[in-house]
């Protein structure tokens, strides 16, 4: 899963608006963020395997990412962290934390089993990748209930509907895009682990600009 993460972050912002969009994006992929680096760095491994149906990857050594006991650990720091050094509020800062763990949820329906229960312990997945057409519905169609909630709150706001709209289909573009770029066979190395970095940096990055557009009418108040 890629874009239906973003779900759970379009769904936060629209239930507690204050806190800055981008934090809600940067939480919702953090867990996928920490794997980039490990991957880079060989701290956790996988592998592409071409023949598979869906996604290719085959993700055998994750712990550190990707076990529940981590997935705590990860979503537990970014809401304190939230809350101490960007000074949002407390029920933000719970957001933010229950949007991390949000991750592990997401890929429990699509990934194989590879999801650590504990290191060294079971690994869960119900493996909805093998069905690729199913599973690229159901991200989009988290995504799209999603946006429509955060329009929704915006129109509420007072804001404009257009830069929701306008995230929304930038995130459809790029699961096209990533869904025709092909991973080399065979095991995962820093290029890989950097090319995912940059994406989620890229969908931060057009994240940040999207929270003060307002209407006109609202500006000239």
């Amino acid at each position: 899963m890629f874009v239906g993460h973003y779900a759970a972050a379009l769904a936060a912002k629209a239930t507690e608006p204050k806190a800055p969009l981008w934090t809600y994006v940067a939480s919702c992929q953090l867990i996928d963020i920490g794997w980039s680096v490990f991957i880079a760095t060989g701290i956790e491994h996988g592998e592409a395997d071409p023949s598979l149906p869906g996604s290719t990857l085959v993700l055998s050594d994750m712990p550190w990412t990707h076990s529940l006991p981590a997935v705590i650990v990860w979503s537990i720091a970014a809401g304190v962290l939230a809350g101490a050094l960007l000074r949002v509020s407390t029920r933000a800062a719970v957001l933010i934390g229950a949007v991390v763990f949000s991750h592990w949820l997401l890929d429990l329906i699509v990934h194989r089993p590879d999801l650590q229960l504990f290191p060294s312990g079971p690994k869960l997945g119900f493996g909805l990748w093998n069905l690729p057409v199913p599973e690229q519905a159901l991200e989009i169609g988290l995504l799209a209930v999603a946006g429509m909630a955060w329009t929704a709150s915006r129109k509420t706001l007072g804001q404009s509907a257009w830069p929701a709209v306008m995230f929304v289909v930038f995130l459809v573009l790029l699961q096209i895009v990533v869904m025709f770029v092909p991973i080399a066979a065979g095991p995962l190395g820093a290029q890989t682990g950097l090319s995912a970095l940059a994406a989620y940096i890229v969908v931060i990055l057009a994240a940040m600009p999207l929270d003060g557009a307002r209407t006109a009418s609202q500006a000239s108040a």
